[in-house]
């Protein structure tokens, strides 16, 4: 297992083109929000949009787009219909806020013919368990992102973090995908390379802070990272962001808007320290 730091981030992170243009640097969709959740919607997309993504849509249901619009004038609204062409899209994030019934479940179902990679959070995950959803429907590049309880719900029980994270290395490799396991100290495997995050503290310990986390993952899948690259990229400027708002705020009294408003802050000691 390898320590998450600057010198691996540095092998794979591509410093922003100053020639480029938001076609450059892809289009996401997020599917997130339902009509007691927007909230969950709101934070995943700002944090993709802070974390460098060309393009955004954001697909829920049409009663709450005056909240979208409200809050993110730079994000674009989607129904339920954007399933029935996937091309405009470089990546998708799918979990946060969107319930666990059968409508949901008909975003998960309608996956099945994509190829483009894949992000899968909170009620995603829930479905996939709830439903018994089968594996082999995803022939698609795909990241999970539980945190302990949802991985217990997904691969059976566990009594210890030790043993999740074997569960998850013998998953990541049978699944051919990338796991990021959340916690104090998150740890993320595609079942070959496994890593220790070592930034974050205790102030991400609350509501939203998986869903920032699930829309940085997206952003980075859809400027051209791998499944991988966007798992170690999105955790470690996650806590990172945390990290720099302890600056201004406690961990007690920190929010997850506030750490996604110093995701800047975040690239900038990373673009210094990397040449």
């Amino acid at each position: 297992m390898q320590l998450l730091n600057l010198p691996i981030i540095s092998k794979f992170y591509k410093k922003r083109n100053p020639n480029s243009h938001k076609g450059t640097h892809g289009h996401a969709l997020l599917i997130a929000g339902s009509t007691d959740k927007m909230g969950a919607a709101i934070i995943a997309s700002k944090a993709c949009l802070r974390s460098g993504v060309g393009l955004l849509t954001v697909a829920f249901y049409p009663e709450n787009k005056s909240v979208l619009f409200n809050s993110i004038p730079e994000a674009m609204y989607a129904n339920s219909c954007v399933m029935n062409d996937l091309s405009l899209y470089q990546a998708i994030g799918i979990g946060p806020g969107i319930g666990v019934d059968e409508i949901s479940l008909q975003y998960i179902y309608e996956l099945y013919e994509n190829k483009i990679p894949v992000v899968f959070d909170a009620d995603a995950l829930n479905l996939i368990s709830k439903y018994k959803i089968d594996w082999n429907n995803f022939n698609f590049p795909f990241v999970l992102t539980p945190h302990p309880k949802e991985f217990d719900r997904l691969f059976g029980e566990h009594d210890s973090e030790s043993e999740r994270r074997i569960t998850a290395i013998q998953k990541a490799a049978a699944l051919n995908c990338v796991i990021v396991l959340k916690g104090h100290k998150t740890f993320i495997t595609d079942g070959i390379h496994t890593f220790e995050n070592t930034t974050g503290n205790s102030g991400l310990a609350k509501g939203g802070s998986g869903d920032a986390l699930t829309g940085m993952i997206t952003s980075f899948l859809a400027q051209g990272y791998t499944t991988l690259e966007s798992a170690i990229l999105g955790v470690y400027l996650h806590g990172l962001a945390a990290d720099i708002t302890l600056q201004m705020q406690s961990e007690e009294s920190m929010l997850i808007t506030d750490v996604i408003e110093n995701i800047g802050l975040a690239f900038k000691h990373l673009n210094s320290e990397i040449q």
